[in-house]
């Protein structure tokens, strides 16, 4: 393949070293795109004869159904896909397989491969985080009023919902979505046609092979074409910053499960046993999701610090950025389909929850609004009175709704009976009515918006 100017082969190293097929050959599909689109512009514009391009096309058409069938014979010593497919594509029709390069570089052809793939990442991973969030949706909807505590610090410190919880989840998840779709947006450009690094002599028409394969348009400057991996780099930020967010999930999830907790059930299906101890259900699921995530950092990481140093346009090294991207997407996709699978799955248990939220006086910051409030307090005088009524009820060993007007009333006179009125875990979460808070009402604006956004 290499023509003449190479007296003798490769050393036996470099035949292990260099060969990529064994990853990107998953860039078939799209390597059989390419070529068509390419043959198809070559014909129209009178660089080779029809006939010509008509034949490349049926031994193509052949190729694309053997690999589909599980009949193509992936060869090492072809290096990659592209030569593959080249190689098959002579055995097939012969010499006139060798027009299929003509304005075309392994360059351009690569990076084209490679960015049709990415696109397609960037698509999977949006229908992914959408399945997850309907899945969030979902058990919001059924506890939009369910009360459990929320922490800072790991301490209880407000009551709020379950389904507010959740909802906080589809917020993130959405913003990983956008930059998904901000990833693939900037990615859809066409670097075909760029050949070796500096365009070429034929008169090739890129605006139609770059419609043809659905970019946007084709690369303004032909050594940005091949030199750029940001768009990679891209994804893998997307993947890595969505897998961070998954990781959180599959903690809480991981905490909630345990008998301490008790907020939800993971079924049999998302658990495991132990090898000796018979009461054990270990969320499994959850902890792998979240052990992935520094996988996905690490496909990040790599790529980053292969294409840092690099000098205009292509070097050997990229030859790295593939596999790690392709190691990207099949984790992060497989965590979103097990994320979501294993919250639509879940039995939340809201008599513990609400039992969680009764410790820690979650309604302290309640009184001290009440004082602001109806005694006109300001709240730094209000807070400390609220802090103070905290003590006492800490004490006597009670709630603070549970704690006597009179012992109140030593702290703060003027205090009354009304008070206990927002003292409650159910006032309290009532009363969180501004915009994205968790009162039952606005949770429940907030699952009809998604509802209609994810539909």
């Amino acid at each position: 393949m290499w023509g003449g100017r190479f007296e003798t082969g490769p050393a036996a190293i470099m035949r292990e070293i260099t060969p990529s097929i064994d990853f990107d050959k998953r860039m078939a599909g799209e390597d059989l795109a390419g070529s068509k689109v390419h043959v198809r512009m070559l014909a129209s514009e009178g660089i080779i004869p029809k006939d010509d391009a008509g034949t490349i096309l049926q031994g193509l058409d052949q190729i694309e159904t053997e690999i589909a069938e599980g009949r193509f014979l992936f060869k090492r010593e072809l290096e990659d896909i592209h030569l593959n497919i080249e190689a098959r594509l002579t055995e097939i029709i012969g010499p006139v397989a060798g027009r299929l390069h003509t304005a075309r570089s392994r360059n351009d052809q690569v990076v084209t491969d490679f960015r049709l793939w990415v696109r397609s990442a960037c698509e999977r991973a949006d229908r992914g985080l959408m399945e997850l969030s309907r899945a969030l949706v979902a058990q919001a909807e059924r506890h939009a009023a369910s009360i459990m505590p929320g922490y800072t610090h790991m301490q209880p410190a407000q009551p709020v919902t379950f389904g507010h919880h959740l909802m906080a989840y589809v917020e993130m998840f959405a913003r990983d979505r956008g930059r998904f779709e901000d990833a693939r947006k900037r990615l859809n450009e066409s670097p075909l046609g760029a050949a070796a690094l500096a365009g070429t002599s034929f008169p090739i028409d890129r605006d139609v092979t770059a419609m043809g394969l659905g970019f946007a348009r084709p690369m303004r400057n032909s050594m940005d074409a091949i030199a750029a991996r940001d768009f990679a780099l891209e994804y893998l930020a997307a993947s890595a910053i969505s897998a961070v967010n998954l990781s959180r999930l599959a903690g809480e999830l991981v905490q909630w499960s345990m008998p301490a907790f008790g907020f939800v059930k993971l079924s049999d299906a998302f658990t495991t046993g132990s090898s000796i101890m018979p009461q054990k259900r270990n969320p499994d699921a959850a902890e792998l999701i979240r052990g992935k995530t520094g996988r996905v950092l690490g496909d990040f990481v790599s790529v980053a610090t292969m294409v840092k140093g690099l000098m205009l346009t292509f070097n050997s090294d990229m030859q790295e950025d593939k596999e790690r991207v392709f190691d990207a997407a099949d984790t992060i996709e497989l965590s979103l389909a097990a994320m979501a699978a294993m919250v639509a799955d879940l039995t939340a248990d809201p008599v513990k929850m609400r039992a969680a939220a009764e410790p820690g006086f979650t309604t302290a910051t309640d009184l001290a609004d009440w004082v602001v409030r109806v005694l006109k307090k300001p709240f730094r005088e209000a807070h400390h009175i609220s802090g103070s009524i905290v003590k006492r009820a800490e004490e006597l060993g009670v709630t603070l709704d549970m704690l006597p007007l009179a012992e109140m009333q030593k702290i703060e006179p003027a205090i009354t009976q009304a008070v206990f009125d927002v003292l409650s875990l159910e006032a309290s979460v009532r009363s969180r009515m501004s915009l994205g808070g968790t009162a039952p009402d606005r949770v429940k604006e907030q699952i009809h918006f998604w509802r209609e956004k994810l539909r």
